[in-house]
């Protein structure tokens, strides 16, 4: 049998920056196994399958969509992703002719919708807003490689608030003491030329530090916009490739966050 598969960086507007994502679009889903190795001898922080949904919604219909979606690390498959979704919605017009304002993902996070505007993609996700904890391991700054912790807020994953932007790039974790801890691990700071910045750990996912994680934006989204008291939010994650997103609070349910894609690779894989 064999897939087409596509690769593209997306939350970056050059080559070689932002979240490498493999998209692989289906008719009808493959074994979960084989999804699942497919991503692994991918290696890259996520692969995303879609499979089209037969009873297409009408335009300006809510709640319905047109593609359920996927997505899989290198070792486990994933509830939300923001870059693959991207990606795919990228993939989609660039590549596969889909020519909607607004293409509609299924997914185990509810309906998620991008549209398309100019170069950029708009992405409508939840918001899922951490709640400040107490109960955290007691040697996390020390696993993180970080001075001094502010706060620890949880959803999904464990956010962790530092001072400074520069904090946050001095932090050197050990991604060893760190695959113990369940939950996923964001680093945020205030910005030094934008609103936030950012940094991802999933080490117990198979992806050590994710170049730009959508998924976290929906608990960074709320988070800074509460803290800052602003719905429009400018945020940069500080992976080495590097990734800027533009962000707003839609409202207490939705986020959005948008970004740009560049084209790297199709190919075809035998399985």
């Amino acid at each position: 049998m064999d897939l087409t598969i596509y690769q593209a960086d997306a939350f970056a507007s050059r080559l070689f920056t932002g979240n490498p994502a493999a998209v692989i679009p289906l008719e009808q889903w493959l074994e979960d196994d084989l999804m699942q190795q497919i991503a692994m001898e991918n290696n890259l922080a996520e692969t995303a399958f879609f499979v089209p949904i037969q009873q297409q919604p009408r335009d300006g219909e809510e709640g319905a969509a047109d593609f359920h979606i996927r997505w899989f690390t290198p070792t486990l498959e994933i509830n939300l992703c923001g870059h693959a979704t991207l990606a795919s919605a990228f993939i989609l017009y660039s590549q596969l002719g889909f020519t909607k304002p607004v293409v509609r993902f299924q997914s185990k996070s509810g309906v998620l919708k991008v549209t398309k505007n100019g170069a950029a993609y708009e992405m409508d996700f939840p918001s899922w807003k951490p709640e400040k904890i107490s109960d955290y391991p007691e040697n996390l700054e020390t696993i993180l490689g970080i001075k001094e912790i502010l706060g620890v807020y949880k959803y999904r994953d464990l956010l962790v608030e530092v001072a400074t932007e520069a904090e946050l790039l001095r932090a050197k974790p050990d991604f060893t003491a760190l695959k113990k801890i369940p939950e996923m691990v964001i680093l945020t700071a205030p910005g030094t030329h934008v609103d936030f910045v950012s940094r991802f750990f999933a080490p117990g996912a198979g992806v050590d530090e994710d170049p730009v994680t959508g998924s976290a934006h929906s608990q960074l989204i709320p988070f800074w916009s509460d803290k800052l008291n602003k719905q429009q939010l400018s945020a940069k994650q500080l992976s080495k490739r590097g990734g800027d997103l533009i962000c707003q609070q839609l409202n207490e349910e939705r986020v959005m966050m948008a970004g740009e894609c560049v084209f790297y690779m199709k190919g075809t894989i035998r399985v």
